[in-house]
């Protein structure tokens, strides 16, 4: 049985490899690729994912995970050896019902539309991407007829990063939370909004880009196992243990851009570096789900990050870096800038509070999309609408509408947007459980120390990779399943204070 063990996590490093080696080109494609090389780089992506496929489904690999499952049965659930065979399982049961022809004509397509992406939305061009979102719904539904038997067409798709989570689930989820968050969102509203001036200013960008290195450097993200580099839509992506990447945009005319986009996806990338390595090179090797994984990015942007306690200990180091835009403003008001909310266009930029509205309309329109209920051509209109509704805002073109987010235009569509404010909800679960064994964690915050959250997530969440699914480490770790009480009373405390409400 071990040497059939070995087998099976040596083809499953195997195919791990070619994923690394897809990621790196599309993160090089998102970085530094000169433009030219846009349609190369489809056609090589497409055809290390056509390889990678092929060598997961393997059938020599479905009779070792079937030769294999005594020894898993005879060994403890959560032990090392019977969570990979376990996980591994799941994810080629999954994977052999799609072709290899198909990921690779997905891949392929993805990557020409994420290029095309890059060029429309600054010209604000809806038209030069409409076919290829046509495609990608196309293709999306395609995806869904592998795996018959949902009860909606989102389910499968939903699925791929969030494993569990059915439409109609995450639709009372987001049912509930807009009845408590709407009423806090429109007392906030009805008050002039905080001044934010201080972050609108000229910021150079090497010092900008330096600042928020130097921050989560102190945070824990391990710049020996990853580096930083710029892009036109953050994100973070894996290669291996000894190589987790981030990147981060940078406005030279607003402040918390660079800060916050570069503390989030150092979230992501230290819940990846803190990984078990024996894990490496295997399913079990990477985060559980969208939603876990979008906690950890929420938590030190937001909870850490937002924090009074941590911009006492940070802000008179900011104000050294740009003693002429920030000398003379002070924490109060440096705190209010940081934590305006302002029902806005621009999703990323959102405030915690109006932030979910944002997500909760994507989700909708994503749904529609694929029941069929919305056509591609009208999607313009309808995200202007559902802005006007939702948050009595209308953007004034597409670049600030439906082109902002690329997640359409490289990936499917379905099963996306859900993680991010499931990602809020568990933020606030699992940082009240971090203060309930440690209650010191503020007040180290405060000092710009942070080894004691860092440690209990790493030993908490980090460290089991996949080997638990969403729910059973929400449940392992906080005792009780998803609630969304905790978050919606973090609000409440927070912008309670700073809007007397």
């Amino acid at each position: 049985m071990e040497q059939k063990f070995q087998e099976l996590k040596k083809r499953l490093i195997e195919v791990s490899d070619l994923e690394s080696a897809a990621g790196l080109l599309f993160w090089d494609q998102s970085t530094y690729m000169p433009a030219g090389g846009a349609g190369v780089r489809a056609r090589q992506m497409a055809a290390l994912e056509r390889l990678s496929h092929e060598k997961f489904i393997d059938p020599t690999v479905g009779e070792l995970l079937a030769e294999l499952r005594p020894y898993e049965e005879s060994l403890p659930f959560d032990s090392d050896e019977a969570s990979l065979i376990r996980v591994s399982r799941r994810k080629y049961e999954r994977a052999v019902k799609v072709p290899a022809e198909f990921m690779a004509r997905l891949v392929q397509h993805t990557s020409e539309s994420y290029h095309a992406w890059t060029t429309a939305r600054p010209a604000n061009d809806f038209k030069a991407v409409r076919p290829y979102l046509e495609k990608t719904l196309d293709l999306s539904r395609e995806l869904a007829e592998f795996f018959p038997g949902y009860v909606h067409i989102a389910d499968p798709l939903i699925d791929f990063s969030d494993y569990g989570m059915k439409a109609l689930e995450i639709r009372n989820i987001f049912s509930r939370l807009r009845e408590e968050l709407v009423p806090i969102v429109e007392a906030i509203c009805s008050q002039p909004l905080a001044d934010d001036t201080c972050l609108r200013q000229q910021f150079p960008k090497d010092r900008q880009l330096a600042f928020a290195c130097d921050v989560v450097k102190d945070f824990g993200f391990d710049f020996q196992r990853g580096r930083c580099d710029e892009t036109a839509h953050p994100f973070e992506i894996r290669f291996g243990h000894g190589d987790v990447r981030i990147t981060t945009r940078v406005q030279e005319d607003f402040l918390a851009e660079a800060i916050f986009s570069t503390l989030h996806e150092a979230g992501h990338a230290m819940y990846e570096q803190g990984i078990n390595p024996i894990f490496d090179g295997t399913p079990a090797g990477h985060g559980t789900s969208a939603g876990v994984h979008e906690s950890q990015s929420r938590l030190w942007e937001n909870l850490v990050g937002r924090s009074r306690g941590f911009w006492q200990h940070y802000f008179p180091r900011l104000q050294q870096v740009f003693p002429e835009q920030l000398g003379s403003v002070s924490l109060d008001t440096f705190y209010r800038a940081i934590n305006r909310v302002e029902r806005t266009l621009i999703r990323t930029d959102a405030d915690e509070v109006t932030y979910n509205l944002h997500v909760m309309i994507r989700f909708d329109l994503s749904l529609d999309m694929l029941e069929g209920n919305l056509a591609i051509s009208d999607m313009p209109d309808a995200w202007r609408q559902r802005y006007k509704s939702d948050l009595g805002i209308e953007p004034p073109d597409d670049k600030d509408g439906v082109l902002q987010d690329v997640h359409w235009f490289h990936g499917t569509i379905g099963g996306s947007f859900q993680g991010y404010t499931l990602g809020n909800i568990l933020n606030a679960q699992f940082y009240d459980k971090a203060l309930a064994v440690h209650p010191e964690i503020d007040s180290e915050i405060s000092q710009g120390k942070f080894d004691t959250l860092h440690n209990w997530l790493r030993e908490n969440i980090y460290y089991h990779g996949s080997k638990y699914t969403s729910n059973e480490l929400i449940q392992r770790v906080t005792g009780g399943p998803l609630n969304i009480d905790p978050y919606i009373d973090y609000l409440r405390s927070k912008f309670g204070q700073l809007y007397t409400l």
